[in-house]
């Protein structure tokens, strides 16, 4: 019995535990964790543009500068060349496409500059 009266005696000595904190709302980090949704973009709302290259699906063997028309495409508004990642091309394409771009312009075939805006 000496073992039972200890066993009391040290249980009612040990302080009760502090009830547990009431459940609050889950924070989430602040980034998302896990793959995006596949239907949209960067900006959640269109889907993003396929990276192919026009030029490898065409097999095109020389971008030609005396085609404006085609180069355009390739040209922002304001007569900047469009980079890789927003046109799709390969890396040597738009090596190619970049001299087509300035030997038209050279030849006025391209403007320098879009509209000038002040």
């Amino acid at each position: 019995m000496a073992d039972q009266e200890q066993s009391q005696v040290a249980a009612s000595e040990i302080p009760a535990a502090a009830p547990a904190p009431a459940p609050t709302q889950e924070r989430r980090p602040p980034y998302r964790s896990g793959p995006r949704p596949e239907k949209r973009g960067p900006g959640g709302k269109f889907a993003p543009r396929p990276k192919v290259c026009q030029f490898c699906v065409e097999k095109t063997k020389k971008i030609d500068y005396k085609a404006p028309e085609q180069l355009r495409r390739f040209v922002s508004e304001r007569g900047k060349i469009r980079p890789r990642r927003q046109t799709g091309t390969c890396a040597r394409h738009q090596r190619h496409l970049a001299v087509a771009i300035k030997r038209a312009r050279h030849l006025a075939l391209l403007p320098f500059v879009g509209t000038q805006a002040r």
